[in-house]
């Protein structure tokens, strides 16, 4: 195994948390209640069992837009399954996680990540869809794309610390070496933009705080939205991290790119 497969199979290993082992929320985040209710729980089966977990917007009522780690199938263990979870409260919910024919719960009929996914490591193309079974999930209100490059402004924006970004997810709450808080909730932060177009970054994703003060996104949460300031429009979906404590900051990788809205469009019609 090449030295490029073993890293980006081991980054989506640590990013995702297994699905039927205990999991949180967002760090220093707050529940999100009905705040938010088209970002929902992706279970993912590997082998017909449950195997992983990750988070995802709606985009309509049969569309969910994720990372593409979450969608992509790894030679020796393709995801043979998926489905959604829409309550706020999983585990204090009306379902049967983590196994389908729950009355809160939708199954997958199809999947997919970035065309050029693994053309490079995970996060240079960290992009899927997954299209439900139909009626999906039908609300009021969805999760929206943003203009090409919609981004690139906040570059030259004064103040680059004050631009805030709503991060929502089911992940890990907090990490330390005897302790993982944890309960499958979905849940709420407002990190604020580190890094953009330059850095480790490239032009393909932002490094975001993660922190006491602000929150951030932690293991479990890959995949889910960093909406734009305190709008409905998904900036990006949360990829990386940059340690194995949630902390310091997080990587989001941006839906903004023409070549990622191109991909979104192939599945979903505004």
């Amino acid at each position: 195994m090449n030295r490029k497969m073993m890293l980006a199979l081991f980054s989506v290993i640590v990013i995702l948390a297994v699905a039927v082992s205990p999991v949180g929320a967002v760090t220093d985040g707050e529940p999100d209640g009905e705040g938010h209710p088209y970002v929902v729980l992706l279970l993912m089966d590997v082998g017909g069992a449950p195997a992983f977990r990750c988070s995802g917007t709606l985009l309509s009522a049969t569309v969910l837009l994720t990372a593409g780690h979450c969608t992509n199938n790894f030679p020796g263990s393709p995801y043979t399954g998926m489905r959604v979870f829409t309550e706020s409260d999983v585990d204090n919910g009306n379902n049967t996680y983590p196994n389908a024919g729950g009355p809160n719960s939708v199954e997958a009929v199809s999947w997919a990540a970035h065309p050029l996914y693994e053309t490079a490591s995970f996060f240079v193309h960290d992009v899927g869809v997954v299209i439900l079974q139909a009626p999906g999930v039908v609300l009021d209100e969805y999760g929206t794309l943003p203009s090409v490059n919609q981004l690139d402004s906040l570059k030259t924006k004064r103040g680059l610390q004050n631009v805030t970004f709503t991060a929502v997810g089911y992940g890990l709450q907090q990490i330390n070496p005897v302790f993982v808080q944890a309960d499958r909730v979905r849940m709420v932060a407002h990190p604020k933009l580190n890094q953009i177009n330059g850095g480790i970054v490239g032009d393909f994703s932002l490094l975001l705080s993660n922190n006491h003060s602000t929150g951030g996104t932690c293991f479990g949460d890959s995949g889910g939205p960093n909406f734009i300031g305190d709008s409905n429009v998904v900036g990006g979906v949360t990829s990386f991290g940059l340690n194995g404590n949630c902390a310091g900051t997080g990587g989001v990788f941006r839906v903004d790119r023409q070549n990622v809205l191109d991909f979104i469009y192939t599945y979903y019609t505004p």
